[in-house]
């Protein structure tokens, strides 16, 4: 699923030139740097970095950050999110939890995040100066500070004139909410210069979110032109579930989604880049962390889909990028390894050389771990119809089976329902990477057994389950 592609140093052209090199292209070039953790003296400063509903295929609007953050770091070309929604996303993030163990099921069950399981409490704690910049967890009360935060510029979701609780102080602040989050954490990051303690900045701002509006320079950006994808026409759905089957999303509101997503990247760039040159400024670039992610994908029309929270590829699949030079991740490599939001707290605390005390399900990405598969799931919130049910994924390199269950959640994320299988999804990624045949559809116990599915089932039952 290539759109808008780049030239990119390759990891394999990257390492060549020496026996040693060669040998150790092997290794994921990111975990080469496992052996030599830095020391406590030198902890990197950390710059986590959450956009909203950004979906691959969106670098055109983002060539300042991608120079920097893909080209002289780490591209994650399989990166994911374990749940496509918001608050469950965001709170995968915080934790390296799955949704089914942090407990945030849906936007309304934000309250259900244990806060001495996230981040900034681990950071705080050993000594990190803490900052957020943006957007928390949805339907968080906007008076309610965020736990372990040091300095914050909280945000009411909007992008003009919104709402913020500025350190304790709920105010409205007039202007447009990128540059806001920019600003506020521009003077955050120059603190460094009269404050020796590491630091960790959480900047999430609003963009790409609906209703996608653009700051004023960037209205009417002419964006590249866009056909859509195979996924996007696809005029025969029966092998799908209900909820696509009645789906009407078409090119054209594919494309306008698009375009405006990125318009409202196009701000978000220019923050990254004022990030970058104050870093420099300060001496601080080497040794900052930086990650780079969505808290989701976004469908653009495909299979009628104009949303996200579905099992389908442009839904769970996100940008993802990692640069660290002090850590040897500065020089631009690409990683295939299927890697995912929950492996971004365990690297954070293993580069700040931090042991959590809670159990996690991510993994860090400076270590060789590799998984084979990832658990994606999603819960509907409350009976009404329309939506996706809830559902379960296995998600491999090649290969993706979905169940949907009779299960829904209420406002705290408890769940209830059956259990019940209602509806099964296969795909064959290698041969069918847009999703366009379930090959469940109409099977019969024999092509299930040669699909492998029994397996995959047990396999998926065994993932929900632990």
């Amino acid at each position: 699923m290539s759109d808008n592609s780049r030239p990119r140093v390759s990891r394999r052209g990257f390492l060549a030139g020496t026996a040693a090199a060669a040998a150790a292209a092997a290794v994921p070039a990111i975990a080469q740097v496992a052996a030599a953790r830095p020391a406590a003296a030198t902890r990197p400063n950390i710059l986590l970095i959450v956009t909203d509903d950004q979906p691959k295929h969106t670098e055109w609007a983002l060539p300042k950050t991608t120079a920097w953050l893909a080209d002289q770091g780490v591209e994650f070309t399989n990166g994911h999110v374990t749940t496509p929604l918001c608050s469950p996303s965001r709170s995968s993030v915080l934790t390296g939890r799955y949704a089914h163990h942090h407990g945030v099921r849906n936007n309304k069950a934000s309250y259900q995040l244990d806060q001495s399981t996230t981040l900034p409490r681990y950071l705080k704690q050993a000594g990190y100066r803490t900052g957020l910049f943006g957007k928390w967890l949805n339907s968080w009360n906007l008076s309610d500070n965020p736990p372990h935060f040091e300095e914050f510029a909280l945000l009411q979701p909007g992008y003009v004139d919104a709402q913020w609780n500025v350190n304790g102080t709920v105010q409205t602040i007039n202007g447009y909410t990128t540059n806001i989050i920019k600003n506020r954490t521009l003077h955050f990051l120059a603190e460094a210069a009269a404050d020796s303690r590491p630091w960790f900045a959480y900047v999430t701002p609003y963009a790409s979110h609906g209703p996608r509006t653009p700051e004023g320079k960037y209205a009417g950006t002419a964006v590249p032109d866009w056909n859509g994808r195979p996924s996007v026409p696809e005029s025969d759905r029966s092998d799908k579930p209900a909820y696509i089957r009645n789906a009407t999303g078409t090119l054209a509101d594919g494309r306008q989604i698009r375009a405006e997503q990125l318009r409202t990247l196009r701000s978000v760039d220019d923050t990254v880049q004022a990030f970058k040159d104050k870093l420099q400024s300060l001496g601080q670039l080497e040794n900052t962390l930086v990650i780079y992610i969505a808290d989701n994908g976004f469908s653009w029309a495909d299979h009628g889909w104009t949303k996200k929270s579905v099992p389908y590829r442009p839904a769970h699949e996100v940008p993802f990028y990692l640069s660290w030079p002090a850590g040897g991740l500065g020089a631009g490599t690409t990683d295939g390894r299927i890697t995912a939001n929950i492996d971004i707290a365990p690297t954070v605390l293993d580069a700040a050389g931090i042991t959590p005390t809670h159990s996690v399900d991510g993994r860090s990405l400076l270590s060789s771990y590799s998984r084979d598969h990832l658990l994606v799931e999603w819960w509907q919130q409350g009976t009404a119809a329309g939506g996706p049910p809830t559902w379960a994924s296995y998600v491999g390199q090649n290969k993706q089976y979905t169940e949907y269950y009779d299960l829904t959640t209420d406002g705290n994320g408890t769940v209830s329902g059956t259990g019940q299988v209602k509806f099964r999804e296969y795909y064959d990624l290698a041969g069918d990477p847009y999703q366009l045949t379930n090959k469940l559809y109409q099977a019969t116990p024999a092509d299930e057994q040669n699909l492998g599915i029994p397996a995959l089932a047990a396999q998926l039952a065994a993932d929900r389950a632990a």
